[in-house]
Protein backbone atom coordinates (compact mmCIF):
# COMPACT_ATOMS: atom_id res chain seq x y z
CA UNK A 1 0.00 0.00 0.00
CA UNK A 2 0.94 3.18 -1.24
CA UNK A 3 1.67 5.49 1.45
CA UNK A 4 1.78 9.40 1.16
CA UNK A 5 2.16 12.63 3.28
CA UNK A 6 -0.70 14.97 2.81
CA UNK A 7 0.10 18.43 3.41
CA UNK A 8 -3.22 18.64 3.75
CA UNK A 9 -3.83 16.57 6.62
CA UNK A 10 -0.30 17.25 7.87
CA UNK A 11 -0.01 13.20 7.97
CA UNK A 12 1.04 10.00 6.37
CA UNK A 13 -2.30 8.56 4.85
CA UNK A 14 -3.03 5.17 2.39
CA UNK A 15 -3.39 6.00 -1.29
CA UNK A 16 -6.54 5.49 -2.85
CA UNK A 17 -7.78 7.55 -6.46
CA UNK A 18 -10.31 9.75 -6.52
CA UNK A 19 -11.52 7.47 -9.51
CA UNK A 20 -11.53 4.29 -6.57
CA UNK A 21 -14.28 6.05 -5.15
CA UNK A 22 -17.86 4.82 -7.13
CA UNK A 23 -20.98 5.75 -6.57
CA UNK A 24 -23.79 3.57 -5.02
CA UNK A 25 -25.90 1.97 -7.64
CA UNK A 26 -23.70 3.15 -10.58
CA UNK A 27 -20.40 2.13 -12.62
CA UNK A 28 -17.42 3.99 -11.84
CA UNK A 29 -16.51 6.60 -15.13
CA UNK A 30 -12.81 6.04 -14.83
CA UNK A 31 -10.83 2.90 -14.10
CA UNK A 32 -9.89 2.26 -10.38
CA UNK A 33 -6.28 2.59 -10.92
CA UNK A 34 -5.76 6.02 -12.88
CA UNK A 35 -4.14 8.82 -11.00
CA UNK A 36 -4.42 12.42 -11.80
CA UNK A 37 -1.70 14.46 -11.13
CA UNK A 38 -0.80 17.94 -11.78
CA UNK A 39 2.40 19.27 -11.09
CA UNK A 40 3.32 23.37 -10.90
CA UNK A 41 5.84 24.16 -13.46
CA UNK A 42 8.68 27.26 -14.43
CA UNK A 43 8.45 30.06 -14.46
CA UNK A 44 10.29 31.00 -17.72
CA UNK A 45 12.33 33.96 -17.00
CA UNK A 46 15.58 32.69 -16.07
CA UNK A 47 17.51 29.13 -15.80
CA UNK A 48 15.60 27.09 -13.29
CA UNK A 49 18.50 26.27 -10.85
CA UNK A 50 19.59 23.12 -8.74
CA UNK A 51 17.56 23.88 -5.90
CA UNK A 52 14.52 24.21 -8.26
CA UNK A 53 15.15 21.02 -10.22
CA UNK A 54 15.21 19.45 -6.74
CA UNK A 55 11.46 19.45 -6.63
CA UNK A 56 11.18 18.26 -10.31
CA UNK A 57 13.67 14.74 -9.54
CA UNK A 58 10.93 14.35 -6.22
CA UNK A 59 7.85 14.53 -8.59
CA UNK A 60 9.74 12.25 -10.56
CA UNK A 61 9.92 9.59 -8.27
CA UNK A 62 6.45 9.83 -7.36
CA UNK A 63 5.13 9.34 -10.71
CA UNK A 64 7.68 6.17 -11.42
CA UNK A 65 6.44 5.05 -7.81
CA UNK A 66 3.14 4.90 -9.50
CA UNK A 67 3.92 3.76 -12.33
CA UNK A 68 5.78 0.55 -10.36
CA UNK A 69 3.01 0.30 -8.45
CA UNK A 70 0.93 -0.22 -11.34
CA UNK A 71 -1.12 2.98 -11.87
CA UNK A 72 -2.07 4.49 -14.90
CA UNK A 73 -1.08 8.36 -14.64
CA UNK A 74 -2.54 11.16 -16.47
CA UNK A 75 0.70 13.93 -15.73
CA UNK A 76 -0.70 17.43 -16.15
CA UNK A 77 2.47 20.03 -16.28
CA UNK A 78 2.28 24.31 -16.65
CA UNK A 79 4.52 26.58 -18.34
CA UNK A 80 3.90 29.92 -16.71
CA UNK A 81 5.02 32.38 -19.16
CA UNK A 82 2.65 35.14 -18.22
CA UNK A 83 1.34 36.51 -14.90
CA UNK A 84 3.53 35.63 -12.14
CA UNK A 85 4.41 38.92 -10.49
CA UNK A 86 7.90 39.84 -8.36
CA UNK A 87 5.92 40.20 -5.78
CA UNK A 88 3.21 37.76 -4.02
CA UNK A 89 1.53 40.75 -2.27
CA UNK A 90 0.54 41.00 -6.42
CA UNK A 91 2.91 44.23 -6.68
CA UNK A 92 6.02 44.84 -9.02
CA UNK A 93 6.36 44.13 -12.41
CA UNK A 94 6.14 40.91 -14.46
CA UNK A 95 8.70 38.34 -14.11
CA UNK A 96 8.23 37.56 -18.08
CA UNK A 97 8.65 41.68 -18.45
CA UNK A 98 11.30 42.03 -16.69
CA UNK A 99 13.49 39.19 -18.02
CA UNK A 100 12.79 40.40 -21.86
CA UNK A 101 14.12 43.82 -20.82
CA UNK A 102 17.33 42.53 -19.06
CA UNK A 103 18.07 40.05 -21.80
CA UNK A 104 16.66 42.66 -24.98
CA UNK A 105 14.69 40.17 -26.36
CA UNK A 106 10.18 39.84 -26.39
CA UNK A 107 8.69 38.26 -23.45
CA UNK A 108 7.42 35.72 -26.14
CA UNK A 109 11.06 35.02 -27.11
CA UNK A 110 12.53 34.33 -23.44
CA UNK A 111 9.25 31.87 -22.98
CA UNK A 112 10.47 29.85 -25.43
CA UNK A 113 14.29 30.04 -25.01
CA UNK A 114 13.89 29.32 -21.20
CA UNK A 115 11.28 26.61 -21.49
CA UNK A 116 13.61 24.89 -24.40
CA UNK A 117 16.47 25.24 -21.51
CA UNK A 118 14.14 23.76 -18.65
CA UNK A 119 13.14 20.62 -20.89
CA UNK A 120 16.82 20.01 -21.53
CA UNK A 121 17.69 20.24 -17.98
CA UNK A 122 14.70 17.26 -17.36
CA UNK A 123 15.81 14.87 -20.06
CA UNK A 124 19.92 15.19 -18.66
CA UNK A 125 18.28 14.58 -14.55
CA UNK A 126 16.51 11.56 -16.57
CA UNK A 127 13.30 12.92 -15.50
CA UNK A 128 10.18 12.06 -17.31
CA UNK A 129 8.09 14.83 -19.68
CA UNK A 130 4.38 15.09 -18.57
CA UNK A 131 1.34 13.97 -20.57
CA UNK A 132 0.59 17.30 -21.42
CA UNK A 133 2.44 20.62 -21.19
CA UNK A 134 0.49 23.73 -21.18
CA UNK A 135 0.94 27.00 -21.10
CA UNK A 136 -0.42 29.73 -19.74
CA UNK A 137 -0.93 31.90 -22.49
CA UNK A 138 -2.41 28.96 -24.14
CA UNK A 139 -5.07 29.17 -21.86
CA UNK A 140 -6.10 33.07 -21.25
CA UNK A 141 -10.15 32.34 -22.18
CA UNK A 142 -9.87 29.24 -19.75
CA UNK A 143 -8.68 31.62 -17.03
CA UNK A 144 -11.25 34.38 -18.18
CA UNK A 145 -13.84 32.11 -17.70
CA UNK A 146 -12.70 30.95 -14.20
CA UNK A 147 -12.81 34.73 -13.20
CA UNK A 148 -16.28 35.02 -14.29
CA UNK A 149 -17.38 31.76 -12.59
CA UNK A 150 -16.19 33.25 -9.73
CA UNK A 151 -17.64 36.39 -9.78
CA UNK A 152 -20.84 35.40 -10.66
CA UNK A 153 -20.58 33.30 -7.14
CA UNK A 154 -19.89 36.57 -5.58
CA UNK A 155 -16.11 35.81 -4.17
CA UNK A 156 -14.51 38.49 -6.19
CA UNK A 157 -14.29 42.79 -5.98
CA UNK A 158 -12.78 45.36 -8.41
CA UNK A 159 -10.61 48.00 -7.31
CA UNK A 160 -8.46 50.02 -9.77
CA UNK A 161 -5.68 47.72 -10.98
CA UNK A 162 -7.64 44.58 -10.86
CA UNK A 163 -10.07 41.73 -9.84
CA UNK A 164 -9.11 40.31 -6.49
CA UNK A 165 -10.17 37.29 -4.28
CA UNK A 166 -12.97 37.87 -1.55
CA UNK A 167 -10.53 35.51 1.06
CA UNK A 168 -13.15 36.08 3.65
CA UNK A 169 -15.72 34.32 1.90
CA UNK A 170 -14.25 31.38 2.59
CA UNK A 171 -14.21 29.85 6.06
CA UNK A 172 -11.53 27.73 5.91
CA UNK A 173 -8.94 29.34 3.86
CA UNK A 174 -5.58 28.98 4.90
CA UNK A 175 -5.94 25.47 5.68
CA UNK A 176 -3.07 23.67 3.55
CA UNK A 177 -0.58 25.68 5.82
CA UNK A 178 -2.14 25.13 8.94
CA UNK A 179 -4.02 28.55 8.95
CA UNK A 180 -6.93 29.99 10.85
CA UNK A 181 -9.34 33.10 10.97
CA UNK A 182 -6.79 34.91 8.56
CA UNK A 183 -3.95 34.94 10.73
CA UNK A 184 -1.20 34.13 7.62
CA UNK A 185 1.71 35.94 8.75
CA UNK A 186 2.73 36.86 5.28
CA UNK A 187 -0.48 39.30 5.53
CA UNK A 188 2.60 41.68 7.21
CA UNK A 189 4.49 42.27 4.51
CA UNK A 190 1.63 42.92 2.13
CA UNK A 191 0.64 46.86 1.30
CA UNK A 192 -3.09 46.94 1.50
CA UNK A 193 -3.65 49.54 -1.33
CA UNK A 194 -7.46 49.16 -2.27
CA UNK A 195 -7.97 45.56 -1.13
CA UNK A 196 -10.66 44.95 1.38
CA UNK A 197 -8.31 42.32 3.79
CA UNK A 198 -4.50 41.97 3.61
CA UNK A 199 -4.63 38.70 2.02
CA UNK A 200 -6.60 38.79 -0.55
CA UNK A 201 -5.31 38.25 -4.17
CA UNK A 202 -5.42 39.44 -7.67
CA UNK A 203 -7.27 36.30 -10.67
CA UNK A 204 -6.83 39.34 -12.99
CA UNK A 205 -4.36 42.32 -13.08
CA UNK A 206 -5.16 45.25 -15.27
CA UNK A 207 -2.31 47.19 -17.14
CA UNK A 208 -1.28 50.46 -15.69
CA UNK A 209 -2.45 53.66 -17.56
CA UNK A 210 -0.14 54.29 -20.20
CA UNK A 211 1.90 51.30 -19.91
CA UNK A 212 2.12 49.19 -22.43
CA UNK A 213 3.10 45.65 -22.28
CA UNK A 214 4.12 42.72 -24.80
CA UNK A 215 1.60 40.16 -23.34
CA UNK A 216 -1.79 41.83 -22.49
CA UNK A 217 -5.67 41.48 -23.14
CA UNK A 218 -8.72 43.08 -23.90
CA UNK A 219 -11.27 42.07 -20.65
CA UNK A 220 -13.41 43.55 -18.26
CA UNK A 221 -13.60 46.63 -20.24
CA UNK A 222 -10.01 47.02 -19.83
CA UNK A 223 -6.19 45.95 -20.76
CA UNK A 224 -5.30 43.27 -18.61
CA UNK A 225 -3.64 39.80 -17.94
CA UNK A 226 -4.08 37.10 -15.83
CA UNK A 227 -2.63 36.73 -11.85
CA UNK A 228 -0.34 33.67 -10.99
CA UNK A 229 -2.61 31.78 -9.09
CA UNK A 230 -5.61 31.47 -11.43
CA UNK A 231 -3.65 29.66 -14.54
CA UNK A 232 -2.82 25.90 -12.57
CA UNK A 233 -6.61 26.17 -11.12
CA UNK A 234 -8.06 26.38 -14.96
CA UNK A 235 -5.83 24.18 -16.34
CA UNK A 236 -5.57 21.52 -13.82
CA UNK A 237 -9.69 21.29 -14.30
CA UNK A 238 -9.85 21.32 -17.79
CA UNK A 239 -6.92 18.82 -18.32
CA UNK A 240 -7.96 16.47 -14.62
CA UNK A 241 -11.73 17.50 -13.57
CA UNK A 242 -13.16 19.55 -11.79
CA UNK A 243 -11.75 17.46 -8.41
CA UNK A 244 -8.19 14.82 -9.12
CA UNK A 245 -5.82 13.39 -7.03
CA UNK A 246 -2.47 14.35 -6.61
CA UNK A 247 -0.82 18.17 -7.08
CA UNK A 248 2.65 18.74 -6.00
CA UNK A 249 5.42 21.96 -5.68
CA UNK A 250 8.41 22.99 -3.81
CA UNK A 251 7.10 23.94 -0.15
CA UNK A 252 7.34 27.91 -0.50
CA UNK A 253 4.08 27.03 -2.79
CA UNK A 254 2.40 26.34 0.84
CA UNK A 255 1.78 29.96 1.98
CA UNK A 256 0.50 31.75 -0.83
CA UNK A 257 0.64 29.87 -4.14
CA UNK A 258 -1.26 26.75 -3.44
CA UNK A 259 -3.23 28.39 -0.83
CA UNK A 260 -5.10 30.51 -2.84
CA UNK A 261 -4.98 27.85 -5.86
CA UNK A 262 -7.53 25.80 -3.39
CA UNK A 263 -9.33 28.89 -2.50
CA UNK A 264 -10.39 30.07 -6.11
CA UNK A 265 -11.11 26.54 -7.33
CA UNK A 266 -13.05 24.99 -4.48
CA UNK A 267 -15.29 28.37 -3.98
CA UNK A 268 -15.64 27.81 -8.17
CA UNK A 269 -16.53 23.89 -8.12
CA UNK A 270 -17.82 23.23 -4.76
CA UNK A 271 -15.68 20.73 -4.72
CA UNK A 272 -13.95 19.72 -1.34
CA UNK A 273 -11.24 18.66 -1.21
CA UNK A 274 -10.51 19.84 -4.52
CA UNK A 275 -7.39 18.09 -4.70
CA UNK A 276 -7.07 15.02 -2.50
CA UNK A 277 -3.49 14.57 -1.95
CA UNK A 278 -1.27 17.80 -1.50
CA UNK A 279 2.69 16.51 -1.83
CA UNK A 280 5.72 19.48 -0.95
CA UNK A 281 9.84 18.91 -1.80
CA UNK A 282 11.59 20.71 0.80
CA UNK A 283 14.43 23.56 0.13
CA UNK A 284 17.78 22.77 -1.57
CA UNK A 285 20.01 24.71 1.09
CA UNK A 286 23.66 25.99 0.35
CA UNK A 287 26.40 28.48 2.01
CA UNK A 288 25.89 32.08 0.80
CA UNK A 289 29.70 32.71 -0.77
CA UNK A 290 30.31 35.91 0.73
CA UNK A 291 28.60 35.38 4.10
CA UNK A 292 28.97 31.58 4.67
CA UNK A 293 25.72 31.77 5.81
CA UNK A 294 23.11 28.62 5.15
CA UNK A 295 19.90 28.90 3.33
CA UNK A 296 17.92 28.19 0.91
CA UNK A 297 18.86 28.26 -3.01
CA UNK A 298 17.34 31.24 -4.60
CA UNK A 299 17.83 33.15 -8.30
CA UNK A 300 17.92 36.21 -6.10
CA UNK A 301 21.00 35.48 -4.10
CA UNK A 302 24.36 34.79 -4.73
CA UNK A 303 24.34 31.05 -4.81
CA UNK A 304 22.69 30.28 -7.78
CA UNK A 305 23.62 27.65 -9.52
CA UNK A 306 22.46 25.72 -12.56
CA UNK A 307 23.13 22.04 -13.89
CA UNK A 308 25.63 23.49 -16.48
CA UNK A 309 27.27 24.66 -13.38
CA UNK A 310 27.61 21.05 -12.87
CA UNK A 311 28.74 20.27 -16.54
CA UNK A 312 31.07 22.51 -16.58
CA UNK A 313 33.12 20.96 -13.44
CA UNK A 314 33.17 17.77 -15.19
CA UNK A 315 29.92 16.21 -13.14
CA UNK A 316 27.38 14.30 -15.03
CA UNK A 317 23.63 15.28 -14.28
CA UNK A 318 22.71 12.07 -12.83
CA UNK A 319 25.32 12.65 -10.20
CA UNK A 320 23.08 15.20 -8.85
CA UNK A 321 20.04 12.57 -9.32
CA UNK A 322 22.23 10.42 -6.99
CA UNK A 323 22.81 12.97 -4.58
CA UNK A 324 18.94 13.89 -4.31
CA UNK A 325 18.28 10.38 -3.83
CA UNK A 326 20.29 10.00 -0.68
CA UNK A 327 17.91 12.03 1.14
CA UNK A 328 14.59 12.28 1.72
CA UNK A 329 12.31 15.01 -0.12
CA UNK A 330 10.60 16.13 2.85
CA UNK A 331 14.34 17.16 4.54
CA UNK A 332 16.21 20.19 3.76
CA UNK A 333 19.62 18.98 2.32
CA UNK A 334 22.48 20.96 1.98
CA UNK A 335 24.48 20.99 -1.62
CA UNK A 336 28.12 21.27 -1.28
CA UNK A 337 30.73 20.44 -3.86
CA UNK A 338 32.06 17.82 -1.95
CA UNK A 339 28.70 16.20 -1.30
CA UNK A 340 28.28 16.21 -5.17
CA UNK A 341 31.95 14.22 -5.63
CA UNK A 342 31.05 12.04 -3.52
CA UNK A 343 27.29 10.90 -5.16
CA UNK A 344 29.85 11.00 -8.61
CA UNK A 345 31.91 8.48 -7.05
CA UNK A 346 28.77 6.49 -5.22
CA UNK A 347 27.04 6.43 -8.88
CA UNK A 348 30.15 5.59 -10.63
CA UNK A 349 30.65 2.54 -8.29
CA UNK A 350 27.10 1.36 -8.87
CA UNK A 351 27.64 1.74 -12.99
CA UNK A 352 30.41 -0.66 -12.00
CA UNK A 353 28.93 -2.99 -10.01
CA UNK A 354 25.70 -3.46 -12.71
CA UNK A 355 28.55 -3.99 -15.76
CA UNK A 356 29.76 -6.47 -13.32
CA UNK A 357 26.13 -8.03 -12.76
CA UNK A 358 25.35 -7.61 -16.64
CA UNK A 359 28.68 -9.20 -18.23
CA UNK A 360 28.58 -12.10 -15.86
CA UNK A 361 25.05 -13.17 -16.76
CA UNK A 362 25.39 -16.14 -13.93
CA UNK A 363 22.50 -18.58 -13.59
CA UNK A 364 20.63 -17.66 -10.43
CA UNK A 365 20.19 -20.24 -8.02
CA UNK A 366 17.08 -21.45 -6.52
CA UNK A 367 17.60 -19.96 -3.05
CA UNK A 368 19.08 -16.68 -4.61
CA UNK A 369 15.68 -16.52 -6.92
CA UNK A 370 14.18 -16.90 -3.68
CA UNK A 371 16.21 -13.90 -2.16
CA UNK A 372 15.50 -11.38 -5.18
CA UNK A 373 11.70 -12.10 -4.74
CA UNK A 374 12.32 -10.78 -0.85
CA UNK A 375 14.96 -7.93 -2.21
CA UNK A 376 11.54 -6.76 -4.13
CA UNK A 377 9.38 -6.73 -1.19
CA UNK A 378 11.99 -4.90 1.00
CA UNK A 379 12.38 -2.51 -2.15
CA UNK A 380 8.32 -2.00 -2.50
CA UNK A 381 7.60 -1.57 0.89
CA UNK A 382 10.58 1.16 1.13
CA UNK A 383 9.96 3.18 -2.28
CA UNK A 384 6.18 2.77 -1.16
CA UNK A 385 6.42 4.36 2.58
CA UNK A 386 6.18 7.95 1.45
CA UNK A 387 9.16 7.35 -1.66
CA UNK A 388 12.04 6.53 0.83
CA UNK A 389 14.83 6.64 -1.52
CA UNK A 390 17.48 6.54 1.09
CA UNK A 391 16.48 3.41 2.69
CA UNK A 392 15.79 1.88 -1.15
CA UNK A 393 19.30 2.67 -1.99
CA UNK A 394 20.42 1.21 1.03
CA UNK A 395 18.63 -1.94 0.17
CA UNK A 396 20.00 -1.72 -3.13
CA UNK A 397 23.55 -1.31 -1.86
CA UNK A 398 23.34 -4.10 0.72
CA UNK A 399 22.43 -6.77 -2.23
CA UNK A 400 24.53 -5.65 -4.25
CA UNK A 401 27.53 -6.09 -1.08
CA UNK A 402 26.46 -9.51 -0.46
CA UNK A 403 26.18 -10.34 -3.72
CA UNK A 404 22.33 -11.22 -3.94
CA UNK A 405 20.79 -9.28 -6.96
CA UNK A 406 20.91 -10.17 -10.34
CA UNK A 407 21.04 -7.45 -13.21
CA UNK A 408 17.79 -7.78 -14.12
CA UNK A 409 15.98 -6.94 -10.67
CA UNK A 410 18.50 -4.26 -10.91
CA UNK A 411 17.17 -2.85 -13.66
CA UNK A 412 13.75 -3.22 -12.11
CA UNK A 413 14.53 -1.18 -9.36
CA UNK A 414 16.29 1.75 -11.50
CA UNK A 415 12.87 1.85 -13.10
CA UNK A 416 11.96 4.40 -9.80
CA UNK A 417 15.74 5.57 -8.87
CA UNK A 418 16.06 6.72 -12.64
CA UNK A 419 19.73 6.42 -12.95
CA UNK A 420 20.18 4.90 -16.45
CA UNK A 421 21.50 1.86 -15.64
CA UNK A 422 20.80 0.27 -18.69
CA UNK A 423 21.00 3.08 -20.91
CA UNK A 424 24.10 4.72 -20.20
CA UNK A 425 25.64 1.48 -20.54
CA UNK A 426 27.75 1.79 -17.22
CA UNK A 427 30.62 4.50 -19.45
CA UNK A 428 33.15 5.89 -16.84
CA UNK A 429 32.73 8.53 -15.33
CA UNK A 430 35.47 11.64 -15.24
CA UNK A 431 35.96 11.51 -11.37
CA UNK A 432 37.60 15.25 -10.84
CA UNK A 433 39.88 15.49 -7.57
CA UNK A 434 40.42 18.66 -5.49
CA UNK A 435 43.97 19.87 -4.56
CA UNK A 436 44.17 18.50 -1.61
CA UNK A 437 43.43 14.63 -2.88
CA UNK A 438 45.73 15.17 -5.35
CA UNK A 439 48.90 16.41 -2.96
CA UNK A 440 47.22 12.62 -0.83
CA UNK A 441 47.99 10.45 -4.07
CA UNK A 442 51.41 11.82 -4.66
CA UNK A 443 52.02 11.23 -1.45
CA UNK A 444 51.16 7.64 -1.33
CA UNK A 445 52.58 7.46 -4.55
CA UNK A 446 55.76 7.87 -3.42
CA UNK A 447 55.22 6.08 0.03
CA UNK A 448 54.31 2.80 -2.17
CA UNK A 449 57.31 3.30 -4.29
CA UNK A 450 59.27 3.59 -0.98
CA UNK A 451 57.42 0.29 0.43
CA UNK A 452 56.14 2.58 3.22
CA UNK A 453 53.21 0.00 3.42
CA UNK A 454 51.69 2.09 6.82
CA UNK A 455 51.88 5.79 5.45
CA UNK A 456 50.02 4.20 2.25
CA UNK A 457 47.87 2.90 4.36
CA UNK A 458 47.13 6.29 6.31
CA UNK A 459 47.03 8.42 3.22
CA UNK A 460 44.33 5.95 1.92
CA UNK A 461 42.42 6.42 5.39
CA UNK A 462 42.57 10.06 4.47
CA UNK A 463 41.67 9.96 0.80
CA UNK A 464 38.38 8.05 2.16
CA UNK A 465 37.21 10.57 4.37
CA UNK A 466 37.35 13.28 1.89
CA UNK A 467 35.05 11.25 -0.14
CA UNK A 468 37.50 9.11 -2.40
CA UNK A 469 38.33 5.24 -2.54
CA UNK A 470 41.70 4.38 -4.20
CA UNK A 471 42.73 1.03 -5.77
CA UNK A 472 46.18 -0.16 -6.53
CA UNK A 473 45.77 -1.90 -9.82
CA UNK A 474 48.70 -2.93 -12.63
CA UNK A 475 48.27 0.65 -14.29
CA UNK A 476 48.49 2.69 -10.73
CA UNK A 477 46.02 4.37 -8.27
CA UNK A 478 42.70 4.66 -9.61
CA UNK A 479 40.59 6.75 -7.50
CA UNK A 480 36.34 6.64 -7.84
Amino acid sequence: MLKLFNTLTHKKENFKPVSAKATPGKLPTKKLNEVGLYTCGPTVYNYAHIGNLRTYVFEDILKRVLNYDGYKIKHVMNITDVGHLTSDADEGEDKMEKGARREGKSAWDIAKFYTKIFKTNLKDLNIEEPDIWCKATDHIKEQISLVKALTKKGYTYETSDGIYFNTTKVKDYGKLAGLKKQKLQAGARVEMGEKKNPHDFALWKFSPAGEKRQMEWKVFGKMGFPGWHIECSAMSMKYLGKQFDIHCGGIDHIPVHHTNEIAQSEAATGKKPWVKYWLHGEFLNMANPSTGAQGKMAKSGENFITLQTLKTRDFIPLAYRYLLLQTHYRKQLTFSWEALQAANNGLQHLYDEAHKLQVTRYKLQKSLKTYNLKLETQFSNAINDDLNTPKALSIVWEAINNKKIDYKTLLKFDEVLGLGLKTLKHKNIKTSVTDKVQKHLDARAKARQEKNWAESDRLREEIKKLGYTVEDTAEGQKVS
